[in-house]
C-alpha cells in the first residue's frame, strides 16, 4: 500500500475504533467555535446578516398592516386568548400558535393515527403527514393571495388534532356517548388543543375547517378548508394507487384531462385554480372547471377507496374496539392516568373523560389496550394492525 494514502476506515480499523473517533469528533463540536465573543456552528462559518438590525414583533406587525391583503387577518400583540399572556418580543401571536401546535403531544400522536389505511406502511400517509401537506398547500395559497401565512399554517397543522384512532370511524364510535356528537374539528378546537391557549382565530379555523361546518371567520381559515380537501383527495388517491386499490387508468376523464395523473400536476392545478379565482373575483374559492374536477375526484375516491367493502370492514372493526375501550374506562376511571384526570380538572363525568382518553390514543396503542385489558381477539382487530 502507498504509505501516502490513508487506510480505509471501514476496512483497516475495527468498528469500535471508528465509533470512538466519530464520538470524539462529535463531542468536540459541543461548544461550537468561538470567534469575537460569539459561538459559531462551524470552524469556517461566514454567514452574517449584513447589518445589526433586529426586526422585532412590532415591526413585523407594522409590515403586516401595510402589506397584507385588505381582509387578511392581522396579528396584534399577544392575540385574543382565553388566558391573557404577555406578547412575545419576536414572534407574532399566530407564529406562537403554530409553534405550540408543532410541539404539542397531540400533534405528535397524529403520526400514529389513520389517514386511510390503519397502521400505514412506511410510505402511506398518516394524519401527521396529511397535516404537513395541508400546511404546505395553505402556505402556497395564502402567500400568493397576501394573507397571513402564519395563521394559515397554524390552522392547517392543528386542524386534525381532534381525530381519534382509526380515522373518521372514531367519530361514529364516540358520537353515541356525547349529547352533541363527536366532530373531530370541534373536539380538536374545544377539547384537545385547549391547554395550548391558542388565539380565537386559530381555534375558529380548526373548529370550522370541515365543509359541513359554518364558514370560518377568517380568509386564512377558508384557505385551509380548501387546502385540506385538495391534500387528501390527491394523496389518498396516490396511496390507493401504490396499494393496488385503484389505478391511474380508472381516474375519471374530467380529472385526468384537467389535472393530470400525478400528484404534482393535480396539486398544481388545484392551487392555480384557487389563485385564479381570487384574481378574477377577489373571493377565496376555485374557478369552476377546476372545482368540478376536484368534486369529481373526491366522488371517485369515496366510491372506490373510502367506501369499498374492505374500508367498511376496517371501520366496523375500529368502532368495535373503540367503544369497548370507552366503556371499559368509563366503568374503571381509575385506570386512566392520574395526570390526565388532573389536567381535565375533574370537571366532567367518567364517560366524557373516557372518550377524551381513548380519542387521544394512536391506532396501535388503542389496539394494544384492547388486547391487554379486554382480551380482544387479534383476528377482530382492524386489518393492518400487527399486535
Amino acid at each position: 500500500m502507498d504509505r501516502t494514502t490513508p487506510p480505509s476506515p471501514d476496512v483497516e480499523r475495527p468498528v469500535d475504533a471508528q465509533s470512538a473517533e466519530r464520538a470524539a469528533r462529535w463531542a468536540s463540536t459541543m461548544a461550537g467555535h468561538r470567534i469575537d465573543g460569539v459561538a459559531l456552528a462551524h470552524a469556517d462559518s461566514w454567514a452574517a446578516t449584513g447589518s445589526r438590525e433586529v426586526i422585532d414583533r412590532v415591526a413585523r406587525e407594522d409590515a403586516e398592516a401595510e402589506h397584507l391583503a385588505t381582509h387578511a387577518t392581522r396579528a396584534i400583540g399577544a392575540g385574543d386568548r382565553v388566558r391573557e399572556e404577555e406578547p412575545d418580543p419576536f414572534r407574532t401571536c399566530f407564529e406562537r400558535d403554530r409553534d405550540r401546535i408543532l410541539h404539542a403531544s397531540a400533534f405528535r400522536r397524529l403520526a400514529g393515527k389513520t389517514q386511510v389505511f390503519v397502521f400505514p406502511d412506511d410510505h402511506q400517509r398518516t394524519r401527521l403527514t396529511h397535516a404537513l401537506e395541508v400546511a404546505q398547500i395553505a402556505r402556497s395559497v395564502a402567500s400568493a393571495l397576501g394573507l397571513n401565512v402564519a395563521l394559515a399554517e397554524a390552522i392547517a397543522l392543528g386542524h386534525d388534532c381532534g381525530h381519534g384512532p382509526g380515522g373518521h370511524a372514531s367519530e361514529d364510535a364516540f358520537g353515541i356517548y356525547l349529547d352533541e356528537g363527536y366532530d373531530h374539528a370541534v373536539w380538536g378546537a374545544d377539547e384537545t388543543l385547549i391547554p395550548l391557549n391558542l388565539c380565537s382565530e386559530t381555534l375558529d379555523g380548526i373548529r370550522n375547517h370541515s365543509w359541513s361546518r359554518p364558514a370560518p371567520g377568517t380568509p386564512e381559515g377558508e384557505v385551509v378548508s380548501w387546502a385540506d380537501r385538495i391534500a387528501y383527495v390527491c394523496h389518498d388517491f396516490e396511496d390507493a394507487v401504490a396499494s393496488g386499490v385503484v389505478s391511474t387508468s380508472t381516474l375519471p376523464a374530467l380529472v385526468a384531462d384537467r389535472c393530470g395523473l400525478t400528484r404534482s400536476s393535480q396539486l398544481g392545478a388545484f392551487v392555480r385554480g384557487m389563485v385564479e379565482a381570487a384574481a378574477q373575483t377577489g373571493r377565496i374559492g376555485m374557478i369552476n372547471p377546476t372545482a368540478e374536477a376536484l368534486a369529481e375526484f373526491r366522488r371517485f375516491n369515496y366510491e372506490n377507496v373510502y367506501l369499498r367493502p374492505e374500508s367498511r370492514a376496517q371501520a366496523d372493526a375500529v368502532i368495535s374496539v373503540l367503544r369497548a375501550l370507552v366503556e371499559h374506562y368509563a366503568g374503571n376511571p381509575q385506570a386512566m392516568p392520574e395526570s390526565f384526570m388532573a389536567e381535565r380538572g375533574g370537571r366532567e363525568d367518567s364517560l366524557r373523560a373516557a372518550v377524551a382518553w381513548v380519542s387521544g390514543m394512536t391506532d396501535r396503542f388503542a389496539c394494544d389496550r384492547a388486547v391487554e385489558l379486554l382480551g380482544w381477539p387479534e383476528d377482530r382487530l382492524p386489518r393492518g394492525i400487527d399486535v
